[in-house]
Parts: C-alpha cells; structure tokens; sequence
C-alpha cells in the first residue's frame, strides 16, 4: 500500500496549530513580492539599465525558467533531508539573489539574482503544502487557501509597495526590503514549524508514476495554459494601466490585489466544486483582460484590474487542490507539476508579452491572454475528478 503525504500527517503530526500555516504563507508571500517586484518598477528598471521594456520583462522568465527546472527535481536533490531545514534555506537562498538584484551594476548581475530566485521560490512552493499538512492535518484546504493567500498578500501591499518605492527613492529598494524580510521569514518559520521528515517515497520513482497519471498530465497542461494567459500580460500591467489611468499604477495594483483576496477566498470556499472553480477562474480571467483592452475611463479600469484578480488569484487554491484530488497517492509530485506548469507558464508569457508588446502593442497581448484563458476553461470543463 502506498504511504501518502496525509497519511503521514495524520499519524505522526502534532495537533494542528495555526502557527506553522501563517509562516508557511509569510514565507509564500515574500517570495512571490520578490518574483514579481519587476511588474511594478518595470519602466524605471528598464531606463535605468539601459534595455527596452519587453527585455526588462525577461526578469519575471529568469526567475520562472529557474523554478521550472527546480521544482521537479529538488525532491529528487533532497530526497531524505528534513523539510522544515530545506525550507529555511530557500527563503535564506532568496534574501541573496534579492541582495544580488538591489546592487546590480547591470543587467546580467540582475538577471542572475533572478534565477537564484527562481529555484528558491519553486522550491518553496512545492513543498509548502505538504509541509503545512503535516503540521495542521486533515485541512487540505485551509492550507491551499492560506498559502495562496500569502499570494494574494504580496499583490495587495507587496506591489504596490514597490511601486511606490521605486517612484521615490528608486526601483532597488523595494528588493532591499525584500532581502531583509526574507531573512526574517526564514527565522520565524524556524521557530514556527516542527521538524518535517522527508515523505518516504520521495524521489524519481513517485515522479515516474505520477506522470504515467493521464488526467494529473492532462491538468497540469492546461494549467501551463491558464497562467501563460495570465502572465503574458501582467508584467507589463502598468503599461495597460497607464493606457487609460496614467499615475494611478498603484492604486490600480491595490485594486488587483483586492480582487485576488475575493478570489483566492472564494476559490476555498468552493473547493467542494473543484472543477466549478478551475472552469469559471479562467473566464473571470479572461474578462478582466478584456475589460481592461476596451477600458475607456479610470472607473472601467478599476472593475478590469478587479475582476482579473479575482479570476487569477482562484486558479493557484483551485490548481493546487485539483492536482491532489487527480493523483492523491503522491501529492508532492503533483504538486511539483503544478509548480513547474506555473513556472514554464510565467518563462513562455512573460517572454511572448515581451516580443509582442516590442512589436504590436499592449492590445495584442491582452487579446491572447484571453484566448488562452477560454482555452484552458475548455479544458477544465470537460475533465472529471474523482469524486466530482
């Protein structure tokens, strides 16, 4: 009989205790800031190194290429070592390359403290939720929500934080106060979590059988799909914005984050209806993208930047819990699938944004983020779960 991430946390786990989840998602929070601090200071970031917009995107794909490579391997790397240990290290691994990208001298510097990010942060993600299940068992998705919501957190007051540092004392400090807060994550979550052991199973041989999984492979491609529509078009959000509502960035980012913590909540209360949610998440997306290429007025931006953060801030509780539902026997591989799925998602998006903004403008990647939003809805819709 095959032993799972539950099971373990039902067996061996301390009583559940609200501590270990809120520093699992302080952590989550941090890391996501850091990876996306490029979306909000993307304009002055790209003047000051001297490179075009659509290559200071190139920023948000380091990070993602690297967190594609390391989250299907980093079990693999680490197969025995303690969990609570590994993830201490990812967070102290971000506070360097935050470092690394506040002193850059030039664009190389920066592009390297981006993909030390990448692995830290994808290593982070994958193994965020077994962690937190193991320490607070049998509340699957109370975790899922509280990680994502530390998601949602770094949108809210992260970006727009950012934001507002790189229009006063400049873009650089914003990954200052990211290297310092990672550092004080990695020592709270020290405090925070108990001792995790490794799953028993983990390694290459859980990943083979998870991927012989044709519904888990299924859902992991169409949510490759899903995130390309979301992150073709956000890091360069503050171009869309400033189409209809020039000096109201960040604001307008607040907004979005404000409709992530609708959506990331209701994605959990929801979570009962796993393919309800995976299927209207993408439409919500992709009508916020809309909205904001036909914005004609401050108001009408407003609703778009809200309605899109609601749709997008659904789709990491809502994948999250899909992919455990579609192979619940090895979660930590599924769950590193979906990691992957967002990372190469974010590396292709935030690449093809780039090239088709250089070439056509904001409105052309608005238009195939959408397309690829009702796409993955598609798809969502017409796979069926156990227990669905």
């Amino acid at each position: 009989m095959t032993t799972t991430t539950s099971d373990i946390a039902q067996t061996d786990a301390p009583p559940g205790r609200p501590g270990p989840v809120v520093a699992l998602a302080a952590g989550i929070a941090i890391l996501v800031t850091s990876e996306f601090l490029p979306a909000g200071v993307l304009p002055l970031m790209a003047h000051d190194l001297g490179i075009t917009e659509g290559t200071a995107g190139l920023a948000v794909a380091a990070t993602a290429i690297a967190g594609a490579a390391t989250a299907p391997s980093i079990a693999m790397i680490f197969p025995r070592m303690d969990r609570r240990t590994l993830l201490v290290a990812l967070l102290v691994t971000s506070a360097v390359a935050n470092l690394a990208v506040a002193v850059a001298p030039g664009f190389l510097v920066l592009l390297f403290g981006r993909l030390v990010l990448g692995a830290a942060l994808a290593g982070y993600w994958s193994f965020a939720f077994a962690v937190g299940t193991y320490a607070s068992p049998g509340r699957d998705h109370v975790i899922s929500t509280s990680i994502a919501l530390g998601v949602t957190v770094a949108t809210i007051v992260g970006l727009p934080l950012g934001s507002l540092l790189a229009d006063g004392p400049g873009w650089r400090w914003g990954f200052a106060v990211a290297t310092v807060l990672s550092l004080v994550s990695a020592a709270a979550l020290s405090r925070a979590l108990p001792p995790v052991p490794a799953h028993p199973g983990a390694g290459l041989a859980m990943m083979r059988r998870a991927l012989r999984n044709p519904r888990l492979v299924a859902g992991v491609a169409l949510v490759v799909v899903v995130v390309l529509g979301n992150f073709v078009a956000y890091p360069f959000i503050r171009i869309a914005i400033a189409e209809t509502s020039p000096g109201s960035g960040m604001w307008m980012l607040a907004l979005w984050g404000f409709g992530g913590l609708v959506g990331n909540l209701a994605a959990g209360r929801f979570a009962h209806r796993l393919r309800a949610v995976v299927t209207v998440a993408p439409l919500l997306l992709a009508a916020g993208l809309v909205t904001t290429l036909l914005a004609g007025s401050t108001p009408v931006m407003a609703l778009a930047m809200v309605v899109w953060g609601i749709g997008m801030n659904m789709i990491p509780v809502g994948t999250q819990l899909w992919v455990t539902r579609a192979e619940p026997e090895r979660t930590e591989s599924a769950l590193a699938l979906q990691v992957t799925a967002f990372q190469v998602a974010i590396t292709i998006g935030a690449a093809l944004g780039g090239a088709v903004l250089d070439q056509y403008g904001i409105g052309h990647v608005l238009v195939i983020g959408a397309g690829a939003a009702v796409v993955a809805a598609a798809g969502f819709a017409a796979i069926r779960l156990p227990r669905d």
